[in-house]
């Protein structure tokens, strides 16, 4: 008698780095170290964290970070930290003393993450991990974001592992600009995005090339028409490009109850967004691997990261 083998589903890993929570911007920014806090302690409550692996995310390499920015702007972030207080990069975003070696463990954790789930540790990943990088341009901060670790984790993804078909997902409410900026063209990257429209950074309009999908929603717009887009829109997109890498640009502020935003998501929805993404991996053999970008309701942030960390891991 022949007895049919149950393979145990492969780890889902979780990288971060104590530094990340050193990086804050100043009393009252919704970009702040309790973020981190509310996702650790959400995961631990539920359960979910006992499924995790944990890895500490190494600061990214010079090398890695030239893949996507200039080094006349690596330089200047660099030169620029200060030895106390705050330096402001734009009216948004600043910078204290521990900021920039925030933001290399925050890239270096997408990069990491790459090579974890690429050399069969496992399945997927989630990098918990602030300053968030989608709005960062090749050459300069914005919208909270110093390093654009999405791209970086693409071209690293590409140039290290020789993969040929990469797709971004993102799902943050403000358009990723930065990520549009820094890879339209490259046609082995495929970027599929909504944003609510019109919003900050007020752009994604018009596509920098023809492999950005870029998807505008009106505020108020609910989960449900968000199923409807991505099945539509995003997944034919994505089942003909076959993807051999899902890079997920993993913002939770188009939740409800975001003040900085204003569509209707919830938990559920992100749960469902993060199956498709899975089984889209699974039908093309492919990893996936997910970067906190926005959220900022606190509670809100904590239950939709958790939702999305089980999805991942199938738990």
């Amino acid at each position: 008698m022949q007895v049919e083998r149950i393979m145990e589903p492969m780890a889902t890993l979780i990288f971060t780095h104590p530094a990340c929570k050193q990086h804050e911007m100043g009393a009252g920014h919704p970009e702040c170290p309790a973020r981190l806090d509310a996702i650790s302690d959400q995961l631990l409550a539920s359960g979910v964290a006992a499924h995790l692996l944990e890895r500490e995310a190494p600061r990214a390499t010079q090398e890695a970070l030239l893949r996507v920015h200039t080094a006349e702007y690596l330089a200047s972030l660099a030169a620029r930290a200060p030895n106390q207080g705050y330096v402001e990069l734009d009216p948004d975003t600043a910078m204290n003393p521990y900021s920039y070696v925030a933001a290399l463990h925050a890239a270096g954790a997408a990069v990491a993450a790459v090579d974890a789930v690429l050399a069969g540790e496992g399945e997927a990943a989630f990098c918990a991990v602030r300053p968030p990088g989608h709005h960062a341009c090749p050459d300069r901060a914005m919208g909270f974001c110093l390093l654009n670790n999405v791209a970086i984790a693409a071209r690293h993804a590409i140039a290290r592992h020789g993969l040929e078909r990469v797709a971004i997902v993102d799902f943050d409410v403000h358009h990723g600009n930065g990520t549009e900026a820094a890879l339209a063209g490259d046609e082995r990257i495929l970027m599929c995005g909504f944003f609510q429209h019109p919003f900050y950074p007020f752009s994604g309009l018009e596509p920098l090339g023809s492999n950005m999908l870029n998807e505008p929603v009106a505020a108020y717009t609910e989960g449900s028409a968000i199923r409807d887009l991505v099945s539509s829109k995003w997944m034919p997109r994505l089942d003909a490009f076959r993807p051999q890498l899902v890079l997920v640009s993993a913002g939770f502020d188009a939740h409800r109850e975001d003040d900085l935003g204003r569509l209707g998501l919830v938990e559920a929805d992100y749960a469902w967004m993060t199956e498709q993404l899975s089984e889209l991996a699974r039908r093309h053999g492919a990893r996936v691997v997910s970067c906190l970008e926005g959220g900022y309701n606190l509670s809100a942030l904590g239950r939709s990261v958790t939702a999305h960390i089980r999805a991942l891991a199938g738990i």
